[in-house]
């Protein structure tokens, strides 16, 4: 048998519009229902999400859950 090498990529995203708790665990919670995602971590003082992936996200898929979320994607 092989052993089969998982590599995650993490990509860091700047979200406008987030001030508090909420709106972190909103964006977190969109954005961890795309496909291949293992974690986010939103900081809304500095705007950051961070995303944890199998691989490289679709940057509209991320924009689409961010807007539900309620924010913008900058």
């Amino acid at each position: 048998m092989s052993a089969e090498t998982k590599t995650e990529l993490t990509t860091v995203y700047h979200v406008k519009g987030m001030t508090c708790g909420h709106c972190e665990g909103a964006v977190s919670s969109e954005i961890s229902e795309l496909p291949g995602v293992s974690s986010v971590t939103a900081v809304a003082k500095t705007g950051e999400v961070t995303v944890v992936s199998e691989s490289p996200l679709d940057v509209e898929a991320v924009r689409a859950a961010v807007d539900e979320a309620g924010y913008e994607l900058v």
